[in-house]
């Protein structure tokens, strides 16, 4: 009975015009949708908000504030009401479909608006994670996102159509060719980015050289359409994601998870200045700590093929085997090498001569340095071609040097004192009246 009351009462008050009525309908769902509003954002992302922060999930209630997906969620409240309730509206029959499409396809908008949010809160927080220095989502992220555009565009047309959402799907068959033409590189994206990261071919952080594109640096960024690499001159070359799938490239992350970087550098001997070595010679290398045992061993050698000769074949220098400065040179570097200690004695070592060139003997030092950061390993192979450099005067090797001007200018400048020398020295005999004997041809002119 108190109901039954409490609606005559409030029946007195309510206007009898048509329009009246449409107007007090609308203000009353307008103040339902902001009430309802209210409460979405006081209980329900209020209870979101402290689950978050007692479950230690901090930087997701940050991530999702600052990508707005909780407002975009409460944005969508009042929309839910209105397209619910527009029906109750007195005399709006007319505006009742047209307002509760509206309403609905905005709801649906905002709600994946706010799953976007969600998605890129995913982005930041995974982000300041160690895992995401090697590998990137973003790509899948980003696929997600046109997933979601894709889904809703769909939806919010179907609903303003007043149309079923599958016979908006199958209308779409007819635009594949198109859509296929348009999205040519989106789905060549797609397919490189996937393909990238489930083989673990890229990661951020890593160094790659691709000359066909101009990248020489460590990768940034991993984005579906995108791979950004800074390179060493602090330049950012944007390389297509299907390129780094399709096309060939160096990456450089091996070399740094086995530890050893590869020395590969030659010296160019002088070829003029290769010779036998003295007996006098050989006993005065023997005083160098990393050649003794070479030398010993080879002397050894050497005496017992000599003696195999024969005295009558072994006095012909020709026919005896003799030490090389080279050869010795090359075992003196192969032990400098193996006595080095950042220098990897469990990988390829060698130290070996080329074909001998117009410039030059080239004799190769192929080595594996124990430290693989770019300083440190210039420093290193700065060290042994420092001393391998400096011990050729030793061995009576010489270094090949093409000349240079200073060269030429030092022949020419020799050249002009020697010249200057003789006219001088035949002045003085001028002056003393000696005459150089003529030769025996000086009367052929006169006869």
């Amino acid at each position: 009975m108190e109901w039954e009351r409490l609606v005559v009462r409030l029946g007195e008050y309510v206007p009898t015009q048509a329009w009246a009525q449409t107007l007090v309908g609308i203000g009353a769902l307008v103040l339902t949708a902001l009430v309802a509003q209210w409460v979405g954002a006081r209980i329900v992302l209020a209870c979101a908000h402290r689950l978050l922060v007692l479950t230690g999930r901090e930087d997701w209630d940050k991530a999702l504030h600052r990508r707005r997906a909780y407002h975009n969620f409460w944005y969508a409240v009042p929309f839910i009401v209105v397209s619910m309730g527009i029906g109750l509206v007195p005399h709006a029959d007319r505006a009742v479909a047209v307002v509760g499409r509206l309403a609905h396809a905005a709801a649906w908008i905002c709600i994946f608006m706010a799953v976007s949010g969600v998605l890129s809160a995913w982005q930041d927080t995974y982000s300041a994670t160690t895992r995401a220095q090697t590998r990137s989502i973003k790509g899948y992220i980003q696929i997600g996102k046109l997933m979601l555009i894709a889904i809703c565009s769909v939806l919010v047309l179907s609903i303003l159509l007043d149309r079923s959402p599958l016979w908006m799907i199958s209308g779409l068959g007819a635009l594949s060719a198109v859509l296929l033409l348009v999205f040519k590189d989106t789905l060549l994206s797609l397919v490189a980015s996937t393909q990238l990261t489930s083989n673990d071919m890229l990661r951020i952080g890593d160094w790659i050289e691709m000359p066909q594109s101009n990248a020489d640096g460590f990768v940034r960024d991993i984005a579906l359409h995108t791979v950004k690499v800074q390179n060493w001159d602090n330049t950012v070359t944007t390389v297509p994601t299907y390129k780094l799938f399709s096309e060939s490239y160096r990456n450089y992350r091996h070399m740094f998870e086995s530890g050893g970087r590869r020395i590969k550098r030659t010296v160019r001997v002088d070829a003029t200045s290769v010779r036998f070595l003295t007996d006098d010679e050989a006993d005065r290398l023997m005083r160098f700590r990393l050649l003794h045992d070479y030398l010993a061993a080879k002397q050894s050698d050497l005496r017992q093929a000599n003696l195999e000769l024969g005295e009558e074949l072994a006095q012909l220098p020709a026919n005896r085997r003799r030490l090389t400065n080279i050869g010795t040179f090359r075992a003196y570097g192969l032990a400098y090498l193996k006595r080095h200690p950042e220098i990897r004695q469990d990988m390829s070592m060698m130290v070996r001569m080329m074909e001998p060139q117009s410039d030059g003997i080239p004799i190769e030092v192929y080595c594996f340095t124990a430290l693989t950061a770019w300083v440190e390993y210039e420093r290193i192979q700065g060290d042994v071609f420092d001393h391998l450099l400096a011990i050729l005067p030793e061995l009576g090797l010489r270094l090949y040097q093409q000349p240079s001007g200073a060269d030429i200018g030092a022949m020419g400048e020799g050249l002009g004192q020697a010249l200057r020398r003789d006219i001088a020295r035949e002045r003085a005999l001028d002056g003393e009246g000696v005459r150089p004997a003529p030769g025996p041809d000086a009367g052929a002119g006169m006869r």
